[in-house]
């Protein structure tokens, strides 16, 4: 049994997800963020760095694990899925996962929180980070031009990165004008294993879904 604490955002859904796909037995332990519950001494014995997503492992002696590409890695490897054992192919999923650890999950988080939380206190922040969300854009859909997923096969960096896309909505950016991102991104909304996790813990927000013509 995997212990998860969580809460409904980018990082803590990559977790549920890669549990719902892994089919892993999993008990949720919410963490609500908006009231400071990451910063209680009960959660930092787990999570030592106050943040979602953790992991308690009771299959191995009650391990516990934080950051989440540490956990993805961990989890894939336990089961054996969603990670090659190709060398070359692991390393390639490795590659793009820590290219949305040190891309995607921090540049996205910025602009989403000049643009969406708080559009009005820089004009200097909004600009940096959007310019920057719009290249890292670029480059995922530059690799999906002639990729099916992120590296070849469905795997962890797949899931690490689109929950963060899955915010396109609340960045206001129209994934129209990245039309190999839009395909990748609806293949993926339409797993159900993604479609579980993205409900854990349990939340009424719906999967934005893109419409041709959207204008954001």
């Amino acid at each position: 049994m995997i212990e998860l604490y969580s809460w409904y955002t980018s990082n803590g859904r990559k977790v549920s997800i890669a549990l719902e796909e892994l089919g892993l037995p999993y008990e949720i332990h919410p963490i609500d963020i908006t009231r400071g519950e990451q910063t209680t001494i009960e959660f930092m014995r787990v999570s030592p760095n106050g943040k979602i997503p953790a992991i308690v492992d009771q299959d191995a002696g009650g391990r516990t694990l934080m950051e989440s590409g540490a956990i993805l890695l961990y989890l894939a490897d336990k089961i054996g899925r969603l990670i090659s054992k190709d060398e070359d192919q692991r390393w390639r999923t490795i590659e793009w996962l820590m290219w949305q650890m040190g891309g995607i999950g921090p540049f996205l988080g910025q602009h989403l929180h000049f643009t969406h939380y708080k559009p009005d206190v820089s004009d200097y922040g909004k600009e940096r980070y959007a310019n920057e969300a719009r290249r890292l854009y670029g480059v995922l859909d530059q690799r999906l031009v002639d990729h099916e997923y992120l590296a070849d096969d469905y795997s962890i960096a797949d899931i690490a990165t689109w929950p963060w896309i899955a915010r396109h909505n609340w960045q206001r950016i129209d994934l129209n004008e990245y039309p190999h991102v839009r395909r990748w991104y609806v293949a993926i909304a339409e797993r159900p294993a993604v479609q579980r996790g993205w409900r854990v813990p349990e939340n009424d927000q719906e999967i934005p879904m893109p419409v041709m013509g959207d204008e954001l």
